[in-house]
């Protein structure tokens, strides 16, 4: 059925620029080279950040930052196990994909920290890589407040992830 779907979709867009007199071609290949100049102009950005989240993750450094955060982790009452979580969510989606699994595999899907590190990955965002796609698809170097803020609602909807799971679940 999906399938079908996206055959109708693309032969009513088709349909409509037809009818409204659009080059429907002109108009594919034209937007088709403005998202390869996008991609081209976001790509060295988003290799850095590639690199730099293999190396904290080769480095340990996540690890140590979860050894030294975890008393104040525990007075929030947030499983320590999600602090890697945490820490690599804001960076990486693929790495919190992994953190994600390891959490289950060495928790269980349906223990507290499963279950906290499930609503987390729903209820945050790769802050990083969003604003070196949205900033670097623009050529803006400077983030401003954006990156702050974003850190913020990122803090603030761990804290609120596991704080909800806590209340509804105990």
């Amino acid at each position: 059925m999906g399938n079908y779907f996206v055959i109708v979709f693309v032969a009513g867009v088709v349909l409509f620029g037809v009818v409204r007199k659009v080059n429907v071609f002109e108009a594919f290949t034209q937007g088709a080279k403005e998202g390869l100049r996008t991609a081209v102009g976001v790509m060295p950005s988003l290799t850095a950040l590639t690199l730099c989240v293999s190396m904290l993750r080769a480095s340990g450094m996540i690890e140590a930052l979860s050894a030294a955060a975890g008393p104040l982790i525990g007075a929030l009452r947030i499983p320590p196990e999600t602090l890697p979580l945490m820490l690599i969510r804001p960076v990486s989606g693929s790495g919190a994909l992994a953190v994600l699994q390891s959490i289950f595999l060495s928790r269980g899907p349906d223990s507290g920290a499963g279950r906290v590190a499930s609503v987390m990955m729903g209820s945050t965002e790769t802050t990083f890589y969003t604003l070196t796609v949205y900033f670097g698809s623009i050529g803006q170097k400077k983030t401003g407040c954006a990156l702050p803020a974003a850190l913020t609602a990122d803090l603030t909807g761990m804290i609120a992830a596991a704080l909800t799971v806590h209340l509804l679940m105990g």
